[in-house]
């Protein structure tokens, strides 16, 4: 089951992210900025409510938005969760207007399957740099850009 991720889930969402950010395959997360942006987050629940995947949708602009901290417990990889949690990010951004979204990678084949294309990272508007100038990697990043229109 995904529903909107809670306060209460803000812990669990930063060990799963902390786990993939040490194995460099997502950007990890400082808790208090998780908690800035509870409500961009969404989370799967299997049936003894335990989470086992989250999702943000963050908006950047009146038309576009990214998708963001994607990430499924080890345990649980191969069951479609992270598809599910895309599914549903991506069913948000358009009950919002937004006309194009993004995401930043290094999985690029799963963004691939619902109509992501690669795309320059300087094709991105400026705003979303701000991260960017607090990643441990900046100015070397690695992750790959990939932008979809709705």
């Amino acid at each position: 089951m995904i529903r909107k991720a809670t306060i209460k889930d803000i812990k669990k969402i930063h060990v799963l992210l902390q786990e993939y950010g040490k194995k460099e395959e997502l950007l990890a997360r400082p808790l208090s900025e998780l908690y800035d942006h509870v409500r961009d987050f969404c989370v799967y629940e299997d049936k003894s409510h335990n989470m086992i995947g989250c999702c943000a949708l963050q908006f950047c602009w009146e038309d576009l938005a990214e998708i963001r901290s994607l990430a499924v417990h080890p345990d649980h990889l191969g069951q479609s969760i992270g598809t599910e949690l895309a599914q549903s990010v991506l069913t948000e951004a358009k009950s919002f207007n937004i006309r194009k979204i993004f995401t930043l990678t290094y999985k690029p084949d799963f963004f691939k399957q619902f109509g992501f294309v690669e795309i320059e990272r300087s094709e991105l508007p400026l705003k979303i740099w701000g991260d960017c100038m607090i990643c441990v990697k900046f100015p070397d990043c690695d992750e790959i850009a990939m932008m979809k229109q709705l």
